[in-house]
């Protein structure tokens, strides 16, 4: 009898992973089967860097989702904005910042190490008392407290102080900070004081990893610890590997998924959509090949301003700008390329639904023109 033989696992093409994430992120068609809050719990959170991206993110993919919902929802402390994953703001349900946040403290406490020579002599677990004390008083910005913790300790130094009170607690930026058309400035509490419960014991990070999978697979480990912000998850997938199935890139990365996900076929029509700042869909990866063509990386910022991107045929394409006046708005579309007549035509109709439903204007413009000034 021959030897046995190990079949390979089945490839997926760059498309073919293109065409199974975005299924999964809602890209490929508008749903209307999640409420605002039960998508951004299926998509385990959503960047919220700046004020309106999660908005223009679930508007890319929820049918007829409206602003003011989910800034109701943020507003009931149903969805709360907190630094998670790769040490960045997010928006979160309530049961995701008591569970998430603990999940991925060991980044932060791995984050602080880089700065703990600027912290000589600083009791950290002190300085994190005296913070708790200060903003469940009442919020307290940034800037406060690296006053206060600049007094105590006056040799250390004030980013250093104020990144120990992020990185050691769990703080939460209240409202109206986030409000649709209500934002504030940046003032914050603990998570504990704001939503009036304590957060659990650090979870095992199994149930995490089949959601990542669930809104972002099929994927390698190195694309989940990109995502998360953490190392050394491979052998939670080895644990998991019996309920999952296994797939292989261009490359020869292993690739797992869930048996029963959505992996459509790669023909499959992927419409334009606009998605804001930092959408997660392309920071989620290792690998980002399957959304951002490789002549394209680095195009979506320029020194520290990050801009708005365009999909066409469910790649990155382009930049866009929206400007806003009292009663006109002109959006401003910029392709990477020629988009050929069918397709700047799908890209103008879907800006002016964007124009339409995202900005109280009662005039409005789609422009093709330099985003990048």
């Amino acid at each position: 009898m021959p030897p046995h033989t190990t079949r390979p696992a089945p490839l997926l093409t760059p498309r073919a992973l293109n065409r199974a994430t975005l299924d999964r992120q809602h890209l490929l068609r508008r749903t209307d089967a999640l409420s605002p809050r039960d998508a951004v719990a299926h998509l385990v959170g959503l960047q919220a860097q700046n004020v309106k991206p999660p908005y223009f993110a679930l508007w890319a993919r929820l049918a007829g989702f409206r602003p003011e919902q989910l800034s109701a929802l943020i507003e009931a402390r149903e969805l709360v904005r907190i630094v998670t994953l790769r040490s960045t703001i997010h928006l979160h349900t309530a049961d995701d910042v008591l569970t998430l946040r603990p999940l991925v403290q060991a980044a932060r406490d791995r984050e602080l190490k880089q700065f703990r020579g600027q912290l000589e002599g600083v009791d950290l677990e002190r300085l994190a008392e005296t913070v708790r004390g200060l903003v469940e008083e009442r919020p307290y910005t940034m800037k406060e407290i690296r006053d206060v913790l600049s007094e105590q300790w006056p040799d250390a130094t004030p980013f250093a102080l104020s990144l120990a009170a992020r990185c050691g607690l769990p703080l939460v930026q209240v409202t109206p900070r986030g409000l649709w058309g209500r934002s504030g400035r940046v003032a914050l509490t603990t998570a504990e004081h704001w939503l009036g419960r304590a957060p659990g014991p650090v979870p095992a990070p199994d149930d995490t990893v089949l959601r990542y999978l669930a809104a972002f697979g099929p994927a390698s480990v190195k694309d989940m610890q990109t995502w998360a912000g953490l190392t050394r998850l491979g052998e939670v997938f080895e644990r998991l590997r019996p309920v999952l199935v296994t797939f292989r890139d261009e490359n020869g990365v292993e690739l797992f998924d869930l048996p029963d996900a959505p992996r459509p076929d790669e023909d499959t029509p992927a419409p334009p959509r606009f998605l804001p700042e930092f959408d997660n869909l392309l920071l989620s990866h290792a690998d980002r090949t399957r959304v951002i063509p490789a002549e394209h990386w680095g195009r979506t910022w320029k020194g520290s301003q990050a801009f708005c991107t365009l999909l066409v045929d469910g790649f990155l394409a382009g930049l866009w700008r929206l400007e806003e006046g009292k009663e006109h708005a002109v959006l401003t579309v910029q392709p990477f390329g020629s988009l050929g007549r069918a397709r700047r035509d799908e890209v103008a109709a879907e800006g002016e639904r964007l124009l339409a439903e995202m900005t109280s204007a009662t005039s409005y413009d789609v422009r093709f023109g330099d985003v990048i000034r």
